[in-house]
C-alpha cells in the first residue's frame, strides 16, 4: 500500500522534533518529522508498519527490527529520534503473518513467563527459515520507492533482542543496499545450527556493530569470539562490544523489569545510541 492509500486506522502526525529530540537528549537542531502507518506487500501478505521521516527532503533509510514485544510506542519513539536526526525509518510489525500490531502497547506491563505461550509462536513466525529473506527485499524495494528516501545512500538496519539476528539476515539478504547493521542485546546470533546468523557473514557487505549484554556474554562466552572469527574471515568490518554493566534488553525503555529490578539502563542505552549514530554516519554514504 502506498502512502496515499492509508486506511482509516492510519494516521499522519506532525511533531516538533526539536522538542522530541530534546526530551531524548538529541541535537536541538533536529528536524520536524512525519509519522505514518503503512502497509507493505510481501510474498507472505501485507505487513503493517510505521514509516517515520523528516518532513522535508530525501534521506538515508533505516529498518528497525523490534524485540519479541513487537511494533509499539517505544519502537516508534526510537524511529522518531532517528528521523529527527535525518533518517527515513521503517519499523515493520515482525509478526504480521500472525497478528496486527500493536500486540502490546507497553512491554513493561508484560509478564514474559505468563505470556510465553503467546510470544513463542509470534517469534517463530519471523524466525522461521526464509521469512526475513522474503521480507527484507520487499521492505527495501518499498523504501526505494518513497520520495523521502535517498536511493543514492545505503540503508541501515538495527535490531533489539530477537531483532539482532533479523538484522544479520537482512544484511545478508540485500547486500547491495544494506550498508550498516547494528544488533543490541541480540539473541541467537551464534548457534550450532546450519542456519545460525553468524554463518551469513560471507554474504554481508555492510559495516556491522554488535552490542552484547553482560548476562548474555556470561551464558555464551564464546559467542563474541565466533562472531569475530566469522566476520574477520569474511573480511566484513564488525565491532563487537560487551556492555559490562548492562543486562539483556538494556536499550529498550519499556523492557519489563528483571528479578533484580529495571533492565533498561539509560547511561548504557545512550552509549549504544551514540555507537549507532556514528555507524550510520560512517556507513550510510
Amino acid at each position: 500500500m502506498s502512502n496515499d492509500e492509508l486506511t482509516r486506522r492510519d494516521f499522519v502526525t506532525m511533531t516538533v522534533a526539536a522538542s522530541l529530540a530534546a526530551a531524548a537528549g538529541s541535537d536541538v537542531t533536529a528536524q520536524q518529522v512525519v509519522e505514518k502507518n503503512v502497509e507493505i506487500k510481501t510474498p507472505d501478505g501485507a505487513c503493517d508498519a510505521a514509516f517515520i521521516h523528516p518532513a522535508n527532503g530525501a534521506h538515508p533509510a533505516v529498518i528497525i527490527w523490534p524485540d519479541a514485544f513487537g511494533l509499539r510506542p517505544s519502537m516508534r519513539d526510537m524511529a522518531k529520534r532517528l528521523a529527527a536526526g535525518g533518517y527515513s525509518v521503517l519499523v515493520p510489525n515482525p509478526f504480521y503473518r500472525v497478528a496486527k500490531s500493536p500486540i502490546w502497547e507497553d512491554a513493561s506491563k508484560v509478564d514474559f513467563q505468563t505470556e510465553r505461550p503467546k510470544i513463542t509462536p509470534l517469534m517463530g513466525s519471523i524466525q522461521a527459515d526464509g521469512t526475513v529473506e522474503r521480507d527484507a527485499p520487499a521492505f527495501v524495494a518499498w523504501l526505494d520507492m518513497q520520495k523521502e528516501v535517498d536511493r543514492n545512500k545505503k540503508i541501515g538496519t538495527q535490531g533489539y533482542c530477537m531483532g539482532g539476528g533479523l538484522v544479520v539476515r537482512t544484511a545478508a539478504a540485500v547486500p547491495s543496499r544494506i550498508g550498516a547493521g547494528a544488533s543490541f542485546h541480540g539473541g541467537g546470533l551464534v548457534t550450532d545450527r546450519p542456519n545460525s546468523p553468524h554463518l551469513l557473514a560471507p554474504k554481508i557487505k555492510a559495516r556491522m556493530y554488535f552490542g552484547i549484554a553482560t548476562n548474555d556474554d556470561m551464558q555464551q562466552p564464546d559467542a563474541k569470539t565466533k562472531l569475530r572469527e566469522a566476520f574477520d574471515a569474511a573480511k566484513v568490518p564488525a565491532e563487537i562490544e560487551v556492555y559490562s554493566m548492562a543486562q539483556h534488553g538494556w536499550c529498550v525503555p519499556d523492557m519489563p523489569a528483571g528479578a533484580n529490578g529495571p533492565i533498561y539502563n539509560k547511561a548504557d542505552a545512550e552509549r549504544a545510541w551514540a555507537k549507532l549514530v556514528a555507524l550510520y554516519k560512517a556507513a550510510l554514504v
